[in-house]
């Protein structure tokens, strides 16, 4: 069952620089009980196209809908909105140190958010599902640690106990930014093993934003891949993993570190994102795409379907064929490209091949 739909999300933001399009158009939708995986670079829009749909991009020009359990949450005034942050639908933040107030306790700031929601509460009751929550998400001596103050957690305690915050009031939907980004590889899968006990355990909704393609494979069911703040492809994590279609997130995938391939270079993604003020023309992966085509500097293209099931959609000129990483995939979008380009895009692909980059780099 759909438990939420966003349908061409714009946001943009007036600056004395020009207007920054942060979020182009993105539609995307939400199950129960299962995990929505968006990835990408810094810079694609991300954050800001969660965020929105919880009123926290003031001075944001908005427009599109989010209907989430059959209200469109882009509508909602700010006390009505309030009602639904931390009770329907919570936010783990990428920093747990800031995303705590330093002078309260652990225990107090999440018995206070229990309590703004629930009035009927004690102060005694909150503390005790305080002490359960933080039980529950694996903190030692909960009795005890619930009055530390955040400065006394290590890292990955405090991003537990900001799960905990997140789990209080039983939300519906999770929005996961980044919570793993400032954590060591062995704590970070102890919280990624965490939030799927917790899922299950409640058949929460997910969204994990990351920019770890590795986080999407142990965590998502199903993926989309943004650039320049749109979708560049969205589909099921297997398709995305094993049957890539666009250029981008071939380049995502071909970037991971192989440990069993420690000698091999890299193969990185040339150049860097662009100006969510100024766009290049056409599609705006072409700059870096060495796959790039005519048609890719002039027109810009739009989700299409490339599986037969229509869930798999990729913004790109190439075939659906050239979906994949096979010899036969990469053999068609050769072919493709020889007979789709001229001058002007040979010139921006040789301008690519001889980046210091694009020769990879070593582990």
């Amino acid at each position: 069952m759909t438990l939420l739909e966003v349908k061409d999300l714009k946001v943009s933001f007036p600056t004395a620089d020009g207007v920054v399009r942060a979020v182009r158009g993105v539609s995307f939708t939400v199950d129960a009980g299962r995990t929505l995986g968006i990835v990408g670079e810094s810079g694609s829009g991300k954050s800001v196209m969660t965020q929105t749909l919880l009123g926290l991009t003031p001075g944001g020009e908005i427009s599109g809908s989010a209907v989430f359990d059959g209200v469109d949450l882009l509508t909602l005034g700010e006390d009505e909105m309030r009602k639904v942050r931390g009770a329907q639908i919570s936010v783990i933040f990428q920093d747990p140190l800031t995303s705590m107030h330093p002078l309260y306790r652990v225990g107090w700031q999440i018995s206070e958010l229990i309590r703004a929601h629930d009035k009927s509460v004690s102060k005694r009751e909150a503390r005790e599902r305080s002490i359960d929550l933080l039980r529950r998400v694996g903190i030692p001596r909960p009795e005890t640690r619930v009055d530390d103050y955040p400065h006394q957690f290590s890292g990955g305690m405090r991003q537990r106990a900001i799960i905990a915050m997140a789990l209080a009031l039983s939300p519906k939907l999770i929005i996961a930014d980044e919570p793993t980004t400032a954590l060591d590889a062995t704590v970070q899968a102890q919280i990624l093993d965490l939030l799927l006990e917790l899922q299950r355990e409640s058949d929460t909704a997910l969204i994990m934003i990351t920019h770890d393609m590795g986080v999407v494979a142990d965590i998502a069911d199903d993926v989309m891949v943004m650039y320049a703040g749109r979708a560049a492809e969205r589909a099921g994590k297997d398709d995305i993993f094993y049957a890539p279609h666009h250029p981008y997130t071939k380049g995502l995938l071909e970037s991971i570190p192989n440990s069993s391939a420690g000698g091999d270079r890299l193969k990185p993604i040339t150049g860097q994102p662009p100006s969510l003020i100024r766009l290049p023309s056409g599609c705006k992966f072409h700059p870096r795409c060495g796959y790039v085509m005519d048609r890719c500097l002039s027109e810009e293209p739009t989700l299409r379907p490339v599986g037969d099931d229509g869930y798999h959609v990729s913004a790109c000129w190439l075939p659906t064929a050239a979906a994949g990483l096979s010899e036969q995939a990469e053999e068609i979008r050769k072919k493709t490209v020889r007979a789709e380009r001229s001058e002007a895009s040979e010139q921006i692909a040789e301008e690519i091949a001889a980046a210091p980059e694009s020769e990879g780099s070593v582990i």
